[in-house]
């Protein structure tokens, strides 16, 4: 049997490494529109590549996937975290989990991902193709012929990892076939803001805020970043990875409001109780967990001189304060996305997939994996895990 695997990223090489391992004598073919392969896994993470979450229970894990979660439990009974630690585990790969339970492989370099992957698929004798666009692809009674480079080849089986793309027409080959296409939006981005004058921090990290889209419900915890065109970390992409239809609607034209100490202001009214008795000048005495030169920027902000006392704020002064520490507005205008660590909101509807084996419910022996699907994660390592997952089910399900 003939096995085609379209995309060579991570979904795609372990669709094709469990295909080809769960049935020996089947041919396997990776085909590559570009010349490199794994581009995503060697830049994902800073270069570390965060391959899993340490989120082992199954409930807790689909809490992560803005789109897909629900479905995903079916798919994560058959092989979920656990199953990928000890994937790579059997393939001499040791991985740590940090404190916020992302997972990276001990050396700390992606590079050990991608040559895994490599020398797995090289031993296995899986066929790479590279720089093979597919065309079209048609179903058969007895499989699939794809038109590569306007060449055309059989196979029974085809398993499609293209990944994620936010042009809505580079899926018109598989509408042709009948599946639908969920609009494709960018997820996981960062702000760029109008006023860039919090950007004079850039490099700056906040330990703990909350950011909230005004005029919404949706609002995120977790450490923020100041870039040179706004804010990245997180509580930042995590936000957008949950508004990111609803940010695309507004054209990334909105306003997001951050919470610097992740408390109420109730709480914070309580807390300042005690230091409004203080004679300690405020600019040198900062009793909260923000970094010193964004405490200073907050001050001058809202006016406070510095050489005002903690026991000289006025009234007014001390409610500007409150509401600056808990509701800072930023105009926001546009995003940035990194291109080869770029995650797509929509794809394939998952209704028209099988969950437990990724096959198709419109064509019998095509399957889809990775990003394809309209299945996207919060940043954490969720993305790779339904890539794993969703992988290994297509392959091992595509020769069974």
């Amino acid at each position: 049997m003939r096995i085609a695997v379209i995309g060579g990223g991570p979904a795609g090489f372990m669709a094709a490494i469990t295909a080809k391992k769960t049935q020996e004598n089947t041919e396997v073919t990776i085909f590559e529109k570009t010349n490199s392969l794994l581009r995503k896994v060697k830049v994902s993470g800073g270069g570390r590549c965060n391959v899993t979450n340490a989120t082992f229970s199954i409930s807790k894990l689909i809490k992560n996937y803005p789109r897909g979660g629900k479905q995903l439990r079916k798919s994560f009974n058959e092989f979920h975290t656990t199953d990928t630690v000890n994937w790579f585990k059997e393939k001499g790969i040791a991985l740590v989990a940090e404190d916020d339970k992302r997972i990276f492989p001990q050396s700390n370099s992606s590079q050990t991902i991608v040559n895994c992957l490599l020398n797995t698929a090289k031993s296995l004798k899986i066929i790479i193709s590279l720089k093979s666009t597919v065309n079209k692809i048609i179903s058969t009674k007895d499989g699939f012929n794809i038109k590569i480079n306007n060449q055309s080849l059989f196979f029974e089986k085809v398993i499609i990892a293209t990944g994620g793309n936010s042009k809505k027409e580079t899926y018109n080959w598989l509408e042709e076939i009948g599946h639908t296409i969920n609009k494709p939006v960018p997820s996981l981005f960062t702000f760029n803001l109008k006023n860039k004058s919090i950007c004079d921090l850039m490099g700056l990290s906040a330990p703990n805020v909350i950011t909230t889209i005004k005029g919404s419900k949706l609002k995120n915890e977790g450490p923020l970043l100041i870039t040179h065109w706004g804010f990245s970390g997180p509580a930042i992409l995590k936000l957008s990875s949950w508004a990111a239809r609803d940010l695309a609607d507004l054209k990334y034209e909105f306003v997001v409001a951050i919470n610097w100490l992740a408390i109420n202001e109730n709480q914070l009214r309580n807390d300042l109780e005690k230091i409004l008795k203080s004679k300690k000048i405020i600019y040198n005495y900062n009793p909260f967990k923000i970094p010193k030169r964004l405490w200073a920027f907050i001050l001058q902000n809202i006016n406070i001189k510095d050489c005002k006392k903690w026991n000289e704020l006025s009234k007014k002064e001390k409610n500007r304060l409150i509401n600056k520490l808990t509701n800072d507005e930023y105009r926001v205008s546009g995003k940035t996305t990194y291109k080869e660590e770029f995650v797509t909101c929509g794809g394939i509807r998952l209704e028209e997939i099988q969950m437990k084996t990724m096959e198709s419910k419109i064509h019998k022996g095509l399957y889809f994996t990775g990003e394809i699907l309209d299945i996207d994660g919060i940043t954490g390592g969720f993305n790779f895990q339904a890539a794993w997952t969703s992988g290994y089910l297509a392959g091992k399900n595509s020769v069974i």
